[in-house]
């Protein structure tokens, strides 16, 4: 209890400094808005460089979210031990079965739990890869880090970080937000 204690508050520090001015690892002032509901959003000309999110999966095997490039990709940060994170893994499904035919990819990634807890909790409710990451260290290459669990983040066709929700989500929510994503123009070369 002391470590997830410790993880949800090493977090929030990392998000109100990452927050703080939105400004980049740059500098650049980034135009990023929070609606009311707490969801962020980033203009498509002003996101930061995309993550490095890699690691172990779940199952086995190793996944590198540098392979999804070209795809809008959503990560989505949960535990077996959060009932949110249960409410939530349906509409996830349903989202990810809507929208995987628009070139949109999922992948879970599982924080401050067990392995064995975490498989029997996918099983049978997400067929999207999660990786493994107990340590909850993977959030902390995000430039605008999620500090809650559950939390969904929405990276664009280039790998950078356009939404932020650090909330359950639902499909009506979630939903049009990655199919607007998702049909964003690329940006100039």
């Amino acid at each position: 209890m002391n470590a997830r204690r410790w993880t949800a508050g090493l977090l929030a520090a990392v998000a109100t400094v990452a927050l703080a001015g939105c400004t980049s690892a740059q500098g650049r002032e980034k135009a990023c808005t929070t609606t009311a509901e707490g969801i962020i959003e980033c203009a498509a000309d002003q996101r930061s460089a995309p993550p490095k999110l890699a690691g172990e999966l779940l199952t086995g095997g190793t996944y590198d979210i540098s392979e999804a490039r070209g795809q809008v990709v959503v990560v989505n940060f949960w535990g077996s031990w959060c009932a949110p994170c249960r409410a939530e893994a349906d509409d996830l499904e349903a989202v990810y079965q809507a929208t995987k035919g628009s070139g949109v990819a999922f992948l879970g990634i599982n924080v401050q739990d067990q392995r064995d807890k975490a498989k029997a909790f996918e099983e049978g409710r997400v067929t999207y890869p999660s990786l493994f990451d107990p340590a909850s260290r993977l959030a902390l290459d995000l430039d605008i880090p999620p500090n809650t669990v559950p939390a969904t983040v929405v990276l664009d066709r280039e790998g950078r970080v356009a939404v932020v929700i650090r909330a359950a989500v639902k499909q009506e929510g979630l939903q049009p937000i990655v199919e607007r994503v998702a049909g964003e123009k690329p940006a100039p070369d």
